[in-house]
């Protein structure tokens, strides 16, 4: 019971420093990562440890979906051979570096456990990349991108990990079989996954109608696809993976408006506490995992730290390089087809940031193999694994802003293509009122067609994209903001009045929570319209 104190009372401190984040512009990932240094040396804290294989089922299937239902399938499709590249390449290339550089650097560790701390340290971090980039004005590709690559690498990365994992459990490893073995349980995984998508988007369709019980569902539902699929010895990363695209790419019809927003919710507040537990736990960890190293100097495991986290970084740089270049070389069609700006790829080497899933997979390494035995180095991969966080997420992701500013990268904005879709949209629904509603009674007519022409004329008014940069004019995004203050000021008139009301005991409380409910969506739409520099 106390243990559980702690964690809860450490759990508001990490939202707290969140909430200052935010504030100030301060990248979470970064602060939970610093949060988990500060608890380490905390006296008196207790050391909790949960057992590994609970960590992997708690925290990989909820965060891989969430990551996977945040990418688009759209640009994940066009973007898919740089993302490949990355994810499958990279990642290889990344733990074979890692292998070579921690056995020859440190004299204790195999080449299995140098092989399972490079697939650990191989992927960056889907959180971390999009906490670090948001609103740095970045291309739309090249987004698209790391964060492909984010939520793909965990899968390769986290297959090698646990082929690492068996070599050393097992005790031995045959590279034409972990390669046949690879194919089939990746191929089957997806299987898995593409199984679970389907079944749960026919009973969200057509069986759920609450919204609570659907929000509930997709909570469980990167559960069981992991589950399942582990189940059957394939690979449950992949399964969930391919579950959260798939039920994605399909939640404009299987869902209803109600069930989004809380699903939405429900999942930012799940992943928040998921990401602050996570270092919570290797901060509350992090003494006992250090006094288990106390052996080695600290000049050595210094050098050992840094050396690895160098390697981290450079590799990447040097996989980077040659794989945009040659495959423009090759083919005409990709010069023809993509737009190729030396800057983009430097940002793309210097964003490489590793965050919690490359800390989860080590927390759930195991204590023992072969039931008696201790897991051997299990404290100094942890220790290297953080090394690596920390530098890759203080270093470069505090950098990263610094460096978009020297490479002079004209920034992106999606300012110009937000209204011209919104434009066809309006267009096209006032185009369907003229077209089928013409026999309706005409102050029917009149009064919802007024309602599309009045946002179509409020788009107009945005005089976008030609002075979208201002020169010296009012821009037309201030325009269209003031209009939308406007209304949500009137909104708070209606939900002052609304509150008087209740207060007084002059409205049924099921009426006030329904009004309420319908300013608090409409106020919602109004703050996405805003323009945001």
């Amino acid at each position: 019971m106390e243990n559980i104190t702690v964690i809860i009372m450490l759990l508001f401190g990490v939202a707290f420093l969140s909430l200052l984040s935010k504030r100030y512009n301060f990248p979470i990932p970064i602060v939970l990562v610093l949060c988990g240094v500060i608890i380490s040396i905390v006296p008196g804290l207790p050391v909790i440890a949960l057992n590994p294989e609970v960590v992997f089922i708690i925290f990989l299937p909820p965060l891989l979906y969430h990551a996977a239902w945040y990418t688009s399938w759209s640009d994940f499709k066009q973007a898919v051979r740089p993302i490949t590249l990355a994810a499958v390449g990279l990642v290889l290339f990344t733990t074979v570096a890692v292998a070579v550089a921690a056995h020859w650097l440190i004299e204790d560790i195999s080449w299995p456990l140098a092989f399972l701390l490079g697939a650990i340290v191989s992927p960056p971090d889907a959180v971390s990349a999009t906490a670090i980039t948001k609103g740095l004005g970045l291309h739309p590709r090249l987004i698209a991108i790391l964060e492909g690559e984010s939520l793909l690498n965990d899968a390769s990365g986290l297959v090698a990990y646990k082929y690492a994992l068996t070599a050393i459990t097992a005790g031995n490893f045959v590279l034409w079989q972990a390669g046949l073995n690879f194919f089939i349980m990746s191929t089957l995984g997806i299987a898995i996954g593409l199984v679970v998508g389907f079944a749960m988007s026919i009973i969200h369709k057509k069986f759920v109608c609450d919204d609570v019980i659907e929000a509930t569902l997709t909570l469980l539902t990167p559960f069981a696809s992991y589950l399942i699929a582990e189940h059957f010895e394939c690979s449950g990363v992949l399964a969930v993976v391919t579950t959260g695209l798939f039920l994605s790419a399909r939640s404009g019809t299987i869902f209803t408006h109600e069930s989004r927003i809380m699903t939405n919710t429900i999942w930012s507040v799940l992943t928040n506490i998921l990401n602050g537990l996570i270092f919570i736990l290797i901060g509350l960890q992090l003494r006992s995992i250090i006094s288990g190293i106390a052996h080695y100097s600290g000049m050595s495991l210094f050098i050992w730290g840094g050396t690895v986290s160098l390697v981290v970084i450079v590799v990447r740089f040097l996989w980077v390089v040659p794989a945009t270049l040659l495959p423009r070389y090759i083919s005409k069609k990709i010069r023809l087809k993509e737009e190729f700006d030396y800057r983009n790829m430097i940002v793309f080497g210097w964003a490489g940031m590793r965050g919690v899933v490359s800390m989860a997979a080590a927390l759930a390494l195991p204590l023992t193999i072969n039931n008696d035995e201790e897991f051997p180095l299990r404290n100094l991969i942890i220790y290297l694994v953080f090394c690596v966080i920390l530098s890759t997420l203080v270093i470069q992701g505090l950098t990263l802003p610094w460096v978009i500013k020297k490479l002079k990268l004209q920034p992106y904005s999606i300012l110009a293509e937000e209204y011209e879709i919104r434009n066809v949209i309006v267009s096209e629904t006032i185009t369907h009122i003229e077209d089928n509603f013409s026999l309706l009674n005409d102050d029917l007519l009149h009064n919802i067609k007024s309602k599309y022409e009045v946002k179509f004329n409020r788009l107009q008014r945005t005089e976008l994209p030609a002075n979208f940069f201002g020169g010296g004019k009012v821009m037309g995004g201030e325009i269209f903001n003031d209009f939308t203050r406007l209304q949500i000021d009137l909104l708070n008139v209606e939900r002052a009045k609304l509150e008087v009301m209740h207060k007084k005991g002059s409205v049924n409380e099921e009426i006030f929570r329904k009004i309420e409910k319908e300013l608090d969506l409409e106020e919602t739409r109004l703050w996405m319209e805003m323009h945001e520099d």
